[in-house]
């Protein structure tokens, strides 16, 4: 691996994790540009374009910012972070240091060689529904590398959506390998609406997530 490698980083800050396993606690966020999807929902498109201004960083640098903030966990997100450069370096450096890594991926590229890494990251993956325009995608041979300390979050836009997700949830026997998320596309489907569905499907295993930082702050804020 290269020392010299850089980052593009389109924004660091401390927050709140707003949802995945480590929902409520605190995070150090790194949010990397570029994305090789276009989710019809995406609320971080700004991050993925072609003008966003972005500081390259590299894993030295990084890993001291992650030190003073005093924040042991730390979100990998974007964007999709498996994209860049170097990551695998960038997270065996950060587990060293006595970071708690977790990593935000759009469910579009292999993990196979990052779960690997020791320490071990979390991983938590989408699976991109319909709704989304982006399910072709998805890599299902992912699931295979996932443990309880993971997680499949569905982002649910609709009541199509929650028909696919429970088949992919079922085909995959999701609930018995790692942690399931349903979490609404922001306005777009009520929270109750999904509650119902997995009341009346018996969803053992699932946990409906809000975002808590669009509750918390405005749901277009940057930073947190």
């Amino acid at each position: 691996m290269n020392d010299m490698s850089c980052f593009k980083v389109a924004e660091k800050f401390v927050s709140l994790n707003g949802e995945g396993p480590r929902a409520g606690e605190l995070a150090a966020f790194l949010r990397f540009c570029g994305c090789n999807l276009n989710c019809g929902y995406c609320d971080t498109r700004w991050a993925n374009t072609a003008d966003v201004k972005y500081e390259l960083a590299s894993a030295e640098d990084l890993v001291e910012y992650v030190k003073s903030t005093g924040v042991k966990n730390v979100t990998l997100t974007g964007g999709e972070p498996l994209l860049q450069e170097d990551i695998a370096r960038l997270i065996v450096r950060l587990g060293t240091s006595g970071a708690k890594i977790e990593i935000e991926t759009n469910g579009s590229v292999p993990i196979k060689d990052i779960v690997s890494l020791s320490p071990r990251p979390a991983v938590t993956a989408d699976y991109k529904l319909p709704s989304s325009g982006m399910e072709k995608y998805m890599l299902t041979e992912n699931f295979s590398y996932l443990t309880l300390c993971d997680a499949v979050k569905f982002v649910v836009g609709d009541m199509r959506d929650l028909a696919r997700a429970e088949e992919i949830i079922n085909e995959y026997g999701l609930t018995d390998r790692c942690r399931v998320y349903f979490s609404p596309v922001f306005g777009e489907i009520k929270p109750e609406e999904i509650a119902e569905f997995m009341k009346e499907r018996k969803l053992n295993g699932v946990r409906l997530q809000l975002q808590l930082h669009k509750i918390i702050w405005k749901p277009d804020m940057r930073g947190v």
